[in-house]
């Protein structure tokens, strides 16, 4: 067996993968497995009893929006007696942030590999709520349950019919150009969400619904500078699928936190999750805030990174430190730093400030444990209690365990 050739196998799926956003619809309509007493949430598989205060909360919201039950009280005792099944995002084809959770007559994006390859394959994801009291921080109020409804009956059908007078956003396109005007694609994607915005304004004006509806979704969009992040998260998940399955390949293809423990995937190991504690991010805290507040790190925007954006292109955007922390030249160190646990460098993703270097890309976790070097993570903070929201914004770092438990299981199925 030749593992190179494996893993040069597995990277070029992933960089050749060209992700198209396409369409919005239910969950339920597209998301392979999904039905109406399934809630989808980030991360590695867990139970109920050990689900963190915001994925928690996050359950107990889509409930509620699902009118499985009409009180809280009444969403915990299902729960509790296992009248809702809880599965990752990420083994239905789909990724969400922070908590994730995906319910079934969720409206999600609709993101299509065309690599013109011969293989091709779709990713999902739900829409981006924007900021304040929201359900991926766990809370689950009458305005929030009001904004993911307005979400449902007049944002995503706007954008989705907008999304039917095209031939799609080419997701891969918009990410190349966002990091070359300063976005690193994770937390910073105040250029990509305006290239979103720019690519859908002309179509959605063509609607022919109310014009109050139609500047109502422009504004919501164009005030909302994570707009973009679900559909590049749900692009990157169609890129590191793409290269998911590849027999002898030590690449990971996946890196997911469910707010108690810290999961990855690997292209050779497909089924396979390896799984630790997840830890707490570290980074600047909003005023009144501290570290003490923290949860545990917590959802699948990994993604990012997993595909070579994200942490491992901080290099094309040093803003990003003024909201995670460090210095402009601690964001280029991260970058190179992650050079040396990966299998190539981007083709299409190239960073201004390193020469038009390409991100590196194929996390490899032979050299993870080799070199005794994790990926990093950038990364949105959450309170620990439900409903408080985002409390800050830092770095992070998987348990280096999880690598070495990979590699031992790899070790072990092709006999080396």
């Amino acid at each position: 067996m030749d593992i190179e050739q494996a893993n040069q196998s597995a990277v070029t799926r992933m960089i050749e993968a060209r992700p198209m956003l396409t369409g919005v619809a239910a969950a339920r309509d597209v998301i392979p497995g999904m039905h109406s007493n399934l809630l989808l949430h980030a991360g590695p598989p867990i139970a109920w009893a050990r689900m963190s205060g915001p994925l928690r909360g996050a359950m107990i919201g889509a409930m509620l929006f699902e009118q499985l039950a009409h009180t809280e009280a009444a969403a915990i005792a299902l729960a509790e007696s296992g009248g809702v099944q809880f599965e990752p995002c990420h083994e239905h084809n789909t990724v969400g942030p922070m908590a994730g959770v995906t319910s079934a007559s969720m409206l999600v994006y609709v993101v299509e590999n065309k690599a013109g390859t011969g293989s091709t394959n779709t990713a999902y994801s739900n829409l981006n709520e924007g900021y304040g009291k929201v359900l991926r921080y766990g809370a689950y109020s009458a305005e929030v349950l009001t904004r993911l409804r307005w979400m449902n009956t007049v944002l995503g059908p706007t954008v989705g019919a907008a999304l039917a007078r095209s031939d799609g956003i080419d997701l891969r396109a918009l990410i190349a150009e966002a990091l070359h005007m300063g976005d690193e694609g994770h937390n910073r994607n105040k250029a990509g969400s305006l290239l979103f915005l720019k690519a859908l304004a002309p179509l959605i004006a063509q609607g022919n619904g109310a014009a109050d509806g139609q500047s109502e979704v422009l504004k919501f969009l164009g005030d909302n500078a994570l707009s973009v992040l679900n559909p590049v998260m749900a692009a990157c998940k169609a890129m590191t699928d793409a290269a998911h399955g590849v027999e002898g390949s030590t690449l990971v293809t996946a890196m997911a936190r469910n707010g108690t423990d810290f999961g990855i995937r690997i292209s050779g190991l497909p089924g396979q999750w390896f799984t630790a504690p997840a830890e707490i991010p570290v980074g600047l805290f909003f005023s009144g805030f501290s570290q003490a507040d923290a949860n545990p790190d917590i959802g699948d925007s990994a993604i990012t990174e997993t595909a070579g954006i994200g942490g491992f292109a901080m290099a094309a955007a040093p803003a990003i430190v003024t909201f995670v922390g460090g210095t402009p030249r601690d964001a280029l160190n991260a970058t190179l730093e992650m050079y040396e646990i990966t299998t190539t460098e981007h083709k299409h993703f190239t960073m201004p400030a390193l020469d038009f270097r390409g991100t590196p890309t194929g996390i490899d976790i032979r050299k993870v444990v080799e070199l005794g070097i994790a990926p990093r993570i950038n990364t949105g903070i959450a309170h620990k209690n439900a409903g408080v929201g985002q409390v800050g914004a830092g770095l992070v770092r998987p348990p280096m365990v999880i690598f070495e438990q990979a590699l031992l299981a790899y070790a072990e199925k092709y006999g080396l």
